[in-house]
């Protein structure tokens, strides 16, 4: 247990003392990884949804199953697999749950720091908008005329949405077969039932 504890912590100090990776480095080790995680697959959604419902039974339902599979050879030799067997799954599966909360952890992780970059990104492009609009007045900086005509173009802030085509007017109600007809000369408003 210690060389395993010495191990991890000699793993965190050079982590700590690596320079960051790249994404590409990044990407490349993931790819690494994954060819090591058991039973990794990708399903069609399609086929994923077909396996869901009975992989989402209950825990304790599940293990009932397994420990009626160990108490009954001829249950045993009706499911093909013994109550060993059926526990080291259930064992992976639990395991393997930490490992995709961890993996969502990350990725969440990943995308703030996407979302921080870009927010960083869209601040200084727009401070750079800005600013161009303000210089190109002046005759020394005219030579970014046509970098911000190319801004101008490509901004989708503060454009609003092309107006919609004028819709046409109602058709007239037709006149229900049931309802009287004005009298000649006599507006309907006026007229009474």
């Amino acid at each position: 247990m210690s060389n395993v504890n010495a191990v991890s912590q000699t793993n965190a100090a050079t982590a700590a003392q690596d320079p960051a990776m790249t994404p590409e480095e990044i990407v490349a080790q993931l790819r690494v990884l994954r060819a090591q995680i058991p039973s990794y697959v990708q399903l069609p959604v399609s086929e994923a949804l077909t396996l869901r419902t009975v992989s989402n039974l209950h825990p304790e339902f599940a293990q009932a199953a397994i420990n009626a599979v160990g108490a009954s050879p001829r249950l045993e030799a009706t499911v093909g697999q013994s109550a060993e067997a059926l526990q080291g799954v259930a064992e992976q599966a639990a395991r393997l749950s930490k490992v995709a909360d961890e993996l969502k952890a990350m990725q969440e992780g990943v995308s703030s720091a996407i979302l921080t970059l870009k927010n960083s990104l869209g601040r200084a492009v727009l401070l750079t908008y800005v600013v161009s609009k303000r210089l190109v007045q002046e005759p020394e900086h005219k030579d970014l005329l046509p970098h911000l005509d190319n801004m101008r173009k490509t901004n989708r802030l503060g454009r609003s949405r092309k107006k919609q085509a004028d819709t046409p007017a109602p058709a007239p109600v037709p006149v229900s077969e049931h309802a009287p007809a004005p009298a000649p000369g006599i507006p309907s408003s006026t007229q009474h039932v």
